[in-house]
């Protein structure tokens, strides 16, 4: 993921250009970019949220 800086003239056309940039990336993109986040917020050994269901029994 590298990162690339752009310089706009106006608040409209870097809201454009972002908007833009989001939709091409690919899913493996938007995946990498969410685990980047996850690791950088929680670190490195959290648990993944869906192996750590447990099935409660309701009475």
């Amino acid at each position: 993921m590298d990162r690339t800086v752009v310089k706009f003239t106006s608040f409209h056309e870097a809201e454009d250009a972002e908007i833009m940039n989001q939709i091409k990336l690919t899913s493996e993109e938007r995946q990498e970019i969410a685990r980047v986040l996850k690791i950088r917020v929680y670190g490195e050994n959290t648990p993944d949220i869906r192996d750590s269901r447990q099935i409660v029994k309701r009475r």
